[in-house]
């Protein structure tokens, strides 16, 4: 059974408005989503009756510990995998397959990265033979600078760093313009001052293109400095047993906005959802 609550607080917003090259931001909502698998010992249940929704533009945090289906829930909402009950929808229709406004960002970067090809062929891939050559051109150096890699668009990934590589990956996903945007761990292999790098880019790049974006991470810290509102997820079976609305002010700073009483506040919270036995 779901044990849903919700700290009350306003949603933080960036401020600002979109201009001629964002996009149109759409609205996730689940509906009783539960998925199971068979197993050798009758059904397994890896999802329970998950409901919730999120706004345009909207920034979402789910964060869990391992083997509570935050994966899962993530390939559900690309519409990778189908729930074995209830519905998922965006923009009010029901996802049955992968829409092509979604843009999934997995973890494993090094593998999904094709060595082959150099920076600027990397991102141009998803592209090619689709749009005119001069508008493929301008899509990739558009995301490249988003991502600040406008100046190695000739290098091939085994000359970037982690973080490049990383950079490499979200730039794949941002030349499509998704309209959301989920991601899977994005930053969890990289060293701390990295991690913080690209969490500001991260920031700065929503602030131009004002997607909606889930991500899920083991990072709470990361999860509460990132969103909107922060979910966890619990089981298993997974149900969603926390929601908590961010109310930071924007633009964010890794020292100031983690000194303010409501980051403090939100991570007790968080914390003590996460581990309901510590003091």
């Amino acid at each position: 059974m779901n044990d849903k609550s919700e700290t009350s607080g306003q949603s933080a917003s960036s401020s600002g408005s979109p201009d001629d090259k964002s996009v149109l931001a759409a609205a996730f909502s689940l509906k009783n989503v539960s998925f199971s698998v068979p197993s050798g010992k009758g059904t397994l249940e890896i999802l329970e009756n998950v409901s919730f929704s999120m706004e345009p533009s909207e920034i979402v945090g789910i964060v869990g510990r391992s083997g509570t289906g935050k994966t899962t829930l993530l390939r559900l909402l690309g519409g990778l995998m189908m729930p074995t009950s209830g519905s998922v929808e965006l923009n009010g229709r029901k996802v049955d397959g992968p829409p092509p406004e979604v843009v999934t960002v997995f973890q494993d970067y090094v593998n999904a990265i094709l060595p082959w090809r150099n920076v600027r062929r990397n991102v141009g891939l998803a592209l090619e033979g689709k749009v005119p050559k001069d508008e493929l051109n301008a899509r990739v150096m558009e995301a490249l600078t988003m991502v600040q890699l406008e100046t190695r668009t000739e290098a091939y990934p085994w000359q970037l760093s982690g973080g490049m590589q990383q950079r490499l990956q979200i730039a794949r996903a941002l030349v499509l313009r998704p309209q959301v945007l989920l991601m899977d761990e994005p930053f969890g292999a990289l060293d701390a001052i990295t991690k913080a790098e690209l969490q500001d880019e991260f920031l700065q790049v929503h602030e131009e293109i004002r997607s909606t974006v889930l991500f899920v991470t083991h990072d709470l810290e990361e999860a509460i400095y990132l969103s909107d509102k922060v979910m966890v997820i619990a089981g298993p079976p997974g149900h969603i047993s926390t929601s908590v609305k961010i109310d930071l002010p924007r633009p964010r700073n890794q020292v100031t906005t983690k000194e303010h009483p409501n980051y403090i506040a939100a991570r007790h919270t968080l914390h003590d959802a996460l581990d309901p036995g510590a003091d």
